[in-house]
C-alpha cells in the first residue's frame, strides 16, 4: 500500500470518526422517540435495536452505493411513523390486557421494514425510482410538514414524558415539566442561530457534545448527582444491557396479535412511501451539496437490500442520510471506509452497552428532535408558500392536518385525489391551441406561381388550421369546440379545418366526445376536417368512437395537410385562362413584356428530368437559375452520416436558384426532382452575356427576381406573426 492511497484511508477513518459523533446523537434521539412512554422501561432494548439498524444497514450501503462516502442509518421522517405505530399498537395491547409489549412492537418494525425493503429492491431493479417524482408536490411537501409537526410533537413527550394534547394541556403548567420544556426549546433555538451563522457540519455534534458537558458541570456546581438528575427525570434512567432476540421465531410470530395488523396497514404503508421519498430527496440533495453524480437505480437496490437484511435481525429503516453523508464529504472523505468505520462505532456501542445513555440530559435530544421537527415544518408548511401557487399551498396545508388528525394512509390517499384534482385544473387553464392560422398567411413549404399566391392572398382563409398542444381531457377539449363554433360564424366559407396534433401528449375518452361535436359542426359547415401529426395511441381513440371515417382527412404532418388543402381552394377558384401553357406565356405574364419573354427565351435551354434526379449538388458552385415549367422539384439539405432533409418544395411556374446567379455562391442544398419536371435552365454565362447585349431584360428580369424573393419574405413574415401569437 503506498503512502498516498494509506492517507487517503486515513482521512476515511477520520471522517467517519467525526461523523459518528453525530450519527450517534440522532440514534438516540430517534431511540427515545419510539421507546416512549409505556415502553420507556425498554429504552435500552431500544438503544440497541437502533445501534443495531444502524450498524447493518450502514454497512450495506457503505458497500453497494453508488456514493462511496455515503452515509445510512434510521432516518427522522421514517422514525416518526414508526414512533406513531408503535404507540397505536402499543394503545391496542394495553386495551386488550396484554403485558407483553416490545415483541409485537419489534415484530411490527421489521415487518415494515422487510416491506419497505422489498418496495425499494423492486424499484431499484424495475428502473422505477424515478416514477415516485410523479407524486404531486403538495403531497410530498404535506407528508413530510405533518412528520415535522409529529416531530415536534414527539420531542416534547421525550422532553416531559407527557403527550401534547388538550386532554393533559394542564400538566404542561407544572413548573418542572415547563423547566425541562424550556431547556430542550433553548437547545434547538441555539443549534437554530449557530447553524444560521455557519455552515460548518462540525457545528451540530460539536453543539451537542458541548451541552452534554455543560449539563454535568452545573451538576457537579450545583452539588447534585446523575442520580438525582435521573431521578427528578432530566436525565435518561440508568439502563442495563439489553438481550435482542430474533422477532421471526414461531412462538413469537404466533403471540403477535395479527388482527392488528389492518389498523396498521396504513402506517406501514407510509413508512414505505416516505422511505422511497426521502432517499430521492436526500440523495438529490447530496449530488448538490457534494457535485457527485448518484446512480438512483443502484442506491434503490443497495438500500433495499440494507432494510431486508436489517429486518431479518429485528431491526427498523434505515435510509441514506443527507447531513451524516455531506458530513462525510466534507471531512475529506473519497472511499466506503468511512461509512464502514460509522458501522463499527456502532458495533463498538452495542458490545459497550446503553449504559452511557444514562449520562445523556433528556433536553438534548429533545432539542435534537425540535430543531429537526421544527426545520422541516418552516421549509414544508411555511417556507413552500413562496414557491408554490395558492392553491397549491393550500392543498398542502390541508394535508398536512389530515394526516396530523386522520391518520398517514388518509392524508396520503386523499392528498393524491387533491393532487389530481389541483392538476387538472391547472392543466384546464392551458390554452389547448398553441396558434392557430388560416390559408392566406401560413403556406406549405412548396412554393407556388405568382397567380397561385393571390389565390390564395384571396381565398386562404377558407383553410383554417390550429396548432393543438397538451393533453386533452374533457375541460379543454369543450373549450376547444366552442373555439371551433366561433370560427365557422365568423368564417361561414371554411372549406377545411385542419388540426395538428404533433404537441398533443395524450387524450381522455370524455374529449373525444368533444371532437365528435366539432365533427357535426364542421359538416353542418359544409367544412372537411384535416388532422397531421395523428399519433398511433390518438387514432385508436377516435377510431374507437367512429371519429375517424371517409370524410375526415389525414396527413402524416401539417405541410402535407396545408400542401393538399391549398391545391384544392387553388383548383376551386382558378380560371381555364389561369393555366399558362408555354414557357413564353409564363414569362410574358412574369416580365410583362412579351417581347422580354421571347428574347429570355431564347437566352435559356430547355431540359425535360424524372423523379430522383439531381440537377445540382449542395457544396457545388452555383452556375445557373432555373425555371419550372411543369413538375416538382425538391429542396434537399445534406445532413451529415448518409442522412438528409427536404426543407422546400417548388412547383409549377417557380423559380430556382436565382440568388446563386447572381452572388456565384456555393450552394447549400442539393436540388432534386420529386416528379418528372420540365426546367429552363439560364447559365450564369447566358446570363452575362444579357447583361451586355440586353441591358434592359436583364433588368427586368432582376425586377422579376427581386419580387419573388419579396414575396418568400412577406409569407415568411406573416408565418413567424402567426408562430408568436
Amino acid at each position: 500500500m503506498n503512502a498516498q492511497l494509506l492517507h487517503a484511508r486515513l482521512i476515511d477513518v477520520f471522517a467517519g470518526a467525526i461523523c459518528s459523533t453525530l450519527s450517534i446523537a440522532y440514534s438516540l434521539s430517534y431511540a427515545a422517540l419510539i421507546f416512549s412512554g409505556p415502553l420507556e422501561h425498554q429504552l435500552s432494548y431500544g438503544v440497541a435495536v437502533t445501534l443495531l439498524s444502524a450498524a447493518v444497514g450502514g454497512a450495506i450501503v457503505a458497500l453497494r452505493s453508488s456514493l462511496p462516502f455515503a452515509v445510512a442509518g434510521p432516518d427522522s421522517s421514517a422514525v416518526v411513523i414508526i414512533a406513531a405505530m408503535a404507540t397505536s399498537l402499543v394503545g391496542r395491547l394495553i386495551a386488550q390486557g396484554s403485558q407483553e409489549l416490545l415483541e409485537p412492537v419489534v415484530i411490527a418494525m421489521s415487518l415494515a421494514t422487510a416491506l419497505t425493503g422489498l418496495l425499494l429492491c423492486v424499484l431499484g431493479f424495475t428502473r422505477a425510482g424515478r416514477a415516485i417524482r410523479f407524486v404531486p408536490y403538495p403531497v410530498i411537501g404535506g407528508f413530510l410538514g405533518a412528520t415535522g409537526w409529529l416531530m415536534v410533537t414527539g420531542a416534547i413527550r421525550v422532553v416531559t414524558d407527557q403527550a401534547p394534547t388538550l386532554y393533559n394541556i394542564n400538566a404542561f403548567l407544572n413548573l418542572s415539566i415547563a423547566e425541562k420544556l424550556s431547556a430542550a426549546l433553548a437547545v434547538a433555538v441555539l443549534l437554530h442561530f449557530l447553524l444560521r451563522r455557519s455552515k460548518s457540519a462540525f457545528i451540530l455534534p460539536g453543539m451537542l457534545f458541548a451541552t452534554i458537558a455543560i449539563a454535568h458541570i452545573v451538576l457537579v456546581a450545583a452539588g447534585s448527582s446523575v442520580g438525582a438528575a435521573q431521578a427528578s427525570g432530566w436525565m435518561f434512567r440508568a439502563q442495563s444491557a439489553a438481550t435482542l432476540t430474533l422477532p421471526w421465531k414461531l412462538g413469537v410470530l404466533s403471540s403477535f396479535p395479527w388482527s392488528s395488523l389492518p389498523s396498521l396497514a396504513g402506517d406501514i404503508v407510509a413508512i414505505m412511501f416516505i422511505t422511497a421519498i426521502t432517499l430521492l430527496l436526500n440523495t438529490t440533495g447530496i449530488e448538490i451539496a457534494t457535485r457527485k453524480e448518484a446512480n438512483i437505480e443502484r442506491d434503490l437496490r443497495s438500500l433495499g437490500v440494507a432494510n431486508l437484511l436489517t429486518a431479518a435481525v429485528g431491526g427498523y429503516v434505515s435510509c441514506t442520510s443527507l447531513s451524516r453523508s455531506t458530513l462525510a464529504h466534507l471531512a475529506g472523505a473519497t472511499g466506503r471506509l468511512s461509512g464502514l468505520t460509522v458501522a463499527a462505532i456502532y458495533v463498538t456501542l452495542l458490545i459497550i452497552g446503553p449504559g452511557f445513555l444514562g449520562y445523556v440530559p433528556k433536553y438534548v435530544l429533545s432539542g435534537l428532535l425540535f430543531f429537526l421537527g421544527a426545520g422541516l415544518v418552516y421549509q414544508w408548511l411555511i417556507q413552500s408558500s413562496q414557491r408554490l401557487l395558492l392553491i397549491e399551498y393550500l392543498s398542502l396545508i390541508g394535508i398536512a392536518l389530515l394526516i396530523v388528525y386522520w391518520g398517514f394512509i388518509a392524508g396520503v390517499l386523499i392528498g393524491v385525489m387533491i393532487g389530481c384534482a389541483t392538476f387538472a385544473l391547472s392543466v384546464s387553464r392551458v390554452n389547448v391551441i398553441k396558434f392557430n392560422f388560416d390559408g392566406s398567411e401560413y403556406h406549405s413549404s412548396l412554393d407556388r406561381s405568382q397567380r397561385e399566391l393571390s389565390l390564395l392572398t384571396d381565398y386562404g382563409t377558407e383553410i383554417q388550421g390550429m396548432a393543438l398542444q397538451s393533453y386533452l381531457f374533457f375541460g379543454s377539449a369543450n373549450r376547444l369546440y366552442q373555439h371551433v363554433k366561433a370560427l365557422l360564424e365568423r368564417h361561414p366559407k371554411c372549406r377545411f379545418l385542419i388540426f395538428d396534433f404533433r404537441l398533443v401528449t395524450g387524450i381522455d375518452s370524455s374529449a373525444t366526445h368533444s371532437f365528435l361535436q366539432i365533427k357535426e359542426a364542421a359538416a353542418a359547415n359544409g367544412a372537411r376536417i384535416v388532422l397531421a401529426n395523428l399519433a398511433p395511441e390518438l387514432e385508436k381513440a377516435f377510431r374507437a368512437v367512429k371519429f375517424v371515417s371517409d370524410d375526415i382527412i389525414t396527413a402524416s404532418d401539417l405541410d402535407r395537410a396545408l400542401e393538399s388543402c391549398e391545391q384544392a381552394v387553388i383548383e376551386a377558384h382558378q380560371d381555364a385562362g389561369d393555366d399558362i401553357g408555354s414557357f413564353r406565356t409564363w414569362l410574358s405574364q412574369a416580365l410583362g413584356n412579351p417581347q422580354h419573354a421571347e428574347h429570355l427565351a431564347e437566352y435559356c435551354r430547355r431540359h425535360e428530368v424524372q423523379p430522383g434526379e439531381v440537377i445540382a449538388r449542395q457544396g457545388e458552385v452555383a452556375n445557373a437559375m432555373h425555371f419550372i415549367l411543369d413538375g416538382r422539384i425538391g429542396i434537399i439539405v445534406e445532413l451529415g452520416e448518409q442522412r438528409t432533409m427536404r426543407v422546400r418544395s417548388l412547383g409549377r411556374h417557380t423559380t430556382i436558384g436565382e440568388m446563386g446567379l447572381i452572388t456565384h455562391r456555393v450552394r447549400s442544398a442539393t436540388i432534386q426532382a420529386e416528379a418528372t419536371s420540365v426546367l429552363y435552365e439560364l447559365t450564369a454565362a447566358s446570363y452575362e452575356r444579357m447583361k451586355a447585349d440586353d441591358p434592359e431584360l436583364s433588368q427586368a428580369l432582376l425586377g422579376y427576381i427581386v419580387a419573388v424573393l419579396a414575396e418568400r419574405l412577406n409569407f415568411a413574415n406573416r408565418a413567424l406573426g402567426v408562430l408568436q401569437r
